[in-house]
């Protein structure tokens, strides 16, 4: 079964299950997810814990020990299961398919990944998890949830903030939900329970915006002018190398093109996002703007990008920042189809 990060405090209301596999595609709330999931194996009595941590060294056979021993110190046990690279490799992904088609008894076993790109997400020993257990999806969410997410956590501190002060401080800290969590824990030691005021909030918070490869490549396909001019400004003053920047767009506008190709031929808008490879956060970002820029327009700025990047290597006389400007906002400026597609 696959849930997402804020559903899992419904399903802790029932008994645990056996098996929890959390994907951390937004780390902190693959933090908190995992965090909740051991508080409630110690609160359900599972005392003995056991951390195995796929790094150098490692072996596997340690996980098929973990899952035929028997506790020696406490009837229930808690079994954690880290693989930090998200790859456990050929050996690694049979023992968890074979340990999730013989899940130990009094065991509750927490698998913790990282963020997982598409393919990682069709891997058999993935599939083999979530069919024995219960997968947790933390992804991250878009700008127009921050602002509420501030506010349930100012809401745990008593504290309540008005719509402007909430977004502004939603501006300051967007993309970096750690950052905006350190941010409320410092206002709820600063101040007390409450009402905030702007001064308050604006003369505590710090600018600690990320400013990360896939956010430029979603605002790009949104065609969020203030966003991307944001973006890029803070791309190119935090030295971001250029050709992982031309690499991002190069990869979302191939997409699109390839949902185009996908539609063109009579396929529903679903299948044509899968035949394309867009899977998890990219579905919503690439579907909309399937229905915003059409194919001809697209494949004009996948050949734009490849100019972008001579540009970069220093072939040619043109600023390559001041391309990647003129190419997003250009993208934005794209009027939406006039007809509908089939799904």
């Amino acid at each position: 079964m696959r849930i997402g990060a804020d559903d899992l405090a419904t399903a802790l209301r029932r008994p645990l299950g056996p098996l929890y596999t959390v994907v951390a595609n937004e780390p902190l709330l693959g933090h908190e997810a995992l965090a909740a999931l051991r508080a409630r194996a110690l609160q359900d009595g599972y005392d003995e814990r056991t951390v195995l941590t796929n790094e150098s060294g490692f072996r596997w056979e340690a996980l098929r020990a973990a899952g035929n021993s028997l506790s020696l110190f406490a009837s229930r046990r808690l079994v954690e299961v880290r693989i930090p690279t998200g790859k456990p490799g050929r050996e690694g992904g049979q023992a968890l398919a074979e340990y999730a088609k013989r899940l130990p008894a009094d065991t509750v076993t927490l698998v913790s990944l990282p963020a997982l790109d598409w393919s990682g997400m069709k891997a058999a020993w993935l599939k083999a998890l979530e069919a024995a257990g219960v997968l947790v999806m933390a992804d991250p969410f878009p700008r127009d949830r921050l602002v509420g997410w501030i506010e349930a956590r100012l809401a745990k501190n008593g504290q309540r903030a008005a719509p402007d002060t909430l977004a502004f401080l939603a501006d300051r800290v967007e993309g970096n939900l750690s950052a905006a969590n350190q941010e409320v824990e410092k206002l709820a030691l600063s101040f007390e329970p409450g009402e905030l005021s702007f001064e308050q909030v604006s003369g505590s918070v710090l600018d600690v915006s990320r400013f990360d490869l896939r956010a430029l490549g979603a605002a790009m396909l949104d065609g969020d002018r203030t966003q991307l001019v944001r973006m890029i400004d803070g791309l190119r003053a935090e030295g971001s190398p250029l050709p992982l920047v031309t690499w991002t767009l190069a990869h979302e506008l191939r997409a699109l093109v390839g949902v185009h190709d996908a539609l063109d031929a009579g396929r529903q808008k679903s299948a044509a996002l899968r035949e394309a490879g867009v899977f998890g956060p990219r579905e919503g970002p690439i579907g909309r703007a399937a229905g915003r820029i059409d194919a001809r327009r697209a494949r004009r700025a996948l050949r734009a990008v490849s100019e972008i990047d001579r540009a970069s290597k220093g072939l040619g006389t043109r600023d390559p920042w001041q391309l990647i400007t003129a190419l997003c906002l250009g993208l934005s400026n794209t009027p939406r189809r006039p007809a509908a597609r089939p799904g």
